[in-house]
């Protein structure tokens, strides 16, 4: 158990000193860089987010966690409320959870129409376009678990005290709903996977293999210094093209 420790220990040390390199070439170049982690409940995306930032310039970098939008946002055009907090020259923005809310957890919960859902399938990749077409690099992770993995973390949590604010009033909806939820991901994936930004999928049943694995995947897709690094394990992170057969169902 030590080993494993040290071996993760050691390889995230190093992979960190790659993130900060290869931060201060998209600083130098002035490149845009937009990543969003979203996924189900549990699936790591703090975890991962914050061994990502832990050692990237400050300044530069925002991780942005919108609250449940006003009731003036709620009438604007749906991405207005994103479009600030987009990446300038030279910066890096983490979204923990983005517009694709409007793809998971809104249709299921019954938070937007019908007609607001199927407006947004057709809506997202166009405006990613628009954003790539600016120079914005896009790195979309879905970060996947499974069942029985999900049920244990959310467990975990009301058991830990340090969880307080992890805990959420839709978390028992996470396994009541996982259905719903499970068919809201694959349509999403099917109709928001374009050339401009591709959809990523990590299994994360192994928070510190997921880890690893997508930090390499960020690096080799920001390029530069980052090409450098080892390429993910393909049991791990995979394109959701090709992911139908490895998705938890």
């Amino acid at each position: 158990m030590g080993k494993k420790s040290d071996d993760y220990d050691d390889a995230l040390e190093k992979l960190q000193v790659l993130l900060v390199e290869t931060q201060a070439w998209t600083m130098e170049q002035g490149r845009k860089t937009l990543i969003l982690l979203e996924g189900r409940d549990t699936a790591g995306k703090d975890g991962a987010i914050k061994r990502i930032t832990e050692y990237m310039a400050p300044r530069q970098t925002r991780v942005v966690a919108l609250p449940k939008p006003a009731e003036r946002e709620t009438s604007q055009w749906y991405f207005q409320r994103y479009v600030p907090h987009l990446p300038a020259g030279g910066e890096t923005v983490l979204f923990n959870r983005s517009w694709y809310n409007r793809a998971g957890v809104e249709p299921v919960m019954g938070f937007c129409t019908p007609i607001e859902y199927e407006r947004f399938l057709g809506d997202a990749p166009r405006f990613e376009q628009l954003l790539a077409g600016s120079g914005v690099t896009i790195i979309k992770l879905w970060l996947d678990i499974s069942k029985p993995e999900q049920a244990a973390r959310l467990a975990a949590r009301v058991e830990d005290p340090l969880k307080r604010f992890k805990v959420s009033p839709l978390d028992a909806e996470a396994q009541a709903r996982w259905d719903a939820y499970t068919a809201a991901r694959d349509r999403m994936l099917q109709e928001t996977d374009h050339k401009a930004a591709r959809w990523t999928v990590v299994a994360t049943d192994d928070k510190k293999t997921a880890r690893l694995n997508i930090i390499r995947h960020v690096l080799r897709a920001i390029g530069g210094p980052g090409a450098r690094a080892e390429k993910p394990d393909r049991d791990v992170v995979f394109p959701a093209a090709r992911a139908v057969d490895r998705l938890f169902r």
